[in-house]
């Protein structure tokens, strides 16, 4: 079975999507790595850095970014049938 790629995904507390992104983590028992860029100032500097994005969810498998809540795409980077 293949190692699954590292998933790392920005969010805020207040976020409906990123909400939505972390349950279907959960669901399909994805590991990832969680930054709150609502308090941490250097995360949300490296995350438009990174992606040139102000809005959340930003998600990162492997080096793959997703924008927003795609399911269909996180299913693609993380080959879930």
């Amino acid at each position: 079975m293949p190692t699954q790629p590292q998933v790392t995904i920005y969010t805020t507390p207040t976020c409906h999507f990123c909400g939505e992104a972390k349950g279907f983590f959960q669901e399909h028992k994805v590991a990832y790595t969680e930054h709150n860029v609502a308090t941490d100032l250097a995360k949300r500097k490296e995350m438009i850095e990174k992606s040139g994005q102000m809005g959340v969810p930003v998600i990162y498998v492997g080096d793959q970014l997703v924008v927003g809540y795609d399911q269909d795409k996180l299913k693609q980077f993380l080959s879930i049938q």
